[in-house]
């Protein structure tokens, strides 16, 4: 269970199967994790294939330039992709949902709220970081008013659900599925192998922003870890990408967007900047995400997270 969840299911014990092929899918607490892990990779594949399908169907390709209401909706699509079948799961488990690391609770908000902050904050340093080697400039303010407060809370909504589905994706159902099997952190580095290599799929992503796409996650799983569940991790996800797309108006994994706060350029080599892949390519991230480590460790010394 996580610590400090309300009335704990324990998952029901079964004595342990016989035959070599019982053994094979069944343990003594009934089908294995691995299988379990697949059952639900297959339920989100064939969710995320239906909802793309119906997508494709009313807006076409995707486009180079991101807009927050095709984001909007393409990201519910993909979180009721992820979280439908772990409901499924949880209910025939008879496990309670707080144990795949999104508790229903007016408690974790100071656990969001300060990883929306440590996101943002950590972002920023990177921006400075990178304007410090002369590879970033600002520019000036291009969208004003009622246009700015529009994109401002669009592109937050959107990436509330862009963080709330790919924390809960990878390190939610999925995490504590493998960790009851092989264990909480070879689970973790798995999973977080796989995000750095999905990255791929973007179009301007290079192999040094999906390692770094995969050394971030890391932090995320490090904050689980210590704060017993993925609110932190989901504000901060949120903050980091709502900063790069929305606020400084640079690219998110080969991603531009459109209504940014600021017309920023960069200039120099792509080592420093990240060239196409944006802030998350230059090798000056791998200094936030040590800070990010630390920060962690001293808002949350000790660890929260707990099995069931």
């Amino acid at each position: 269970m996580i610590q400090g969840d309300p009335n704990p299911q324990p998952a029901i014990k079964r004595p342990e199967p016989d035959g070599f092929v019982s053994r094979i899918f069944l343990n003594a607490e009934g089908l294995r994790s691995g299988w379990r892990f697949s059952l639900y990779v297959i339920a989100v594949l064939l969710m995320v294939w239906l909802s793309q399908s119906i997508l494709r169907a009313i807006f076409g390709h995707p486009i180079a330039v991101e807009t927050p209401g095709r984001l909007i909706v393409a990201e519910t699509a993909l979180l009721c992709s992820t979280v439908l079948p772990a409901f499924v799961a949880a209910r025939l488990e008879r496990r309670p949902w707080a144990v795949y690391g999104l508790p229903l609770r007016s408690a974790e908000r100071n656990r969001f709220v300060l990883g929306l902050l440590v996101g943002f904050a950590a972002l920023s340093f990177l921006m400075l970081l990178i304007h410090l080697f002369h590879g970033f400039y600002l520019g000036s303010v291009v969208i004003h008013g009622t246009a700015l407060a529009r994109y401002a809370i669009l592109w937050a909504i959107a990436f509330l659900l862009v963080a709330i589905a790919e924390e809960f994706l990878f390190r939610g159902y999925s995490l504590y599925t493998l960790t009851t099997g092989i264990g909480f952190w070879p689970a973790g580095i798995l999973l977080c192998a796989l995000f750095g290599g999905i990255h791929l799929l973007n179009g301007g992503e290079d192999w040094l922003g999906a390692i770094t796409a995969a050394v971030n996650a890391l932090v995320f799983v490090f904050s689980l870890w210590r704060t017993g569940n993925l609110w932190f991790a989901v504000g901060l996800h949120a903050s980091w990408d709502w900063g790069e797309s929305f606020f400084y108006g640079v690219p998110d994994s080969g991603q531009k967007a459109v209504g940014t706060l600021f017309n920023p350029h960069f200039q120099g080599s792509k080592w420093i900047t990240g060239g196409t892949v944006g802030p998350e390519g230059s090798v000056l991230v791998f200094v936030v995400i040590a800070l990010l480590f630390l920060a962690i460790h001293l808002l949350y010394p000790k660890r929260q997270w707990q099995a069931e």
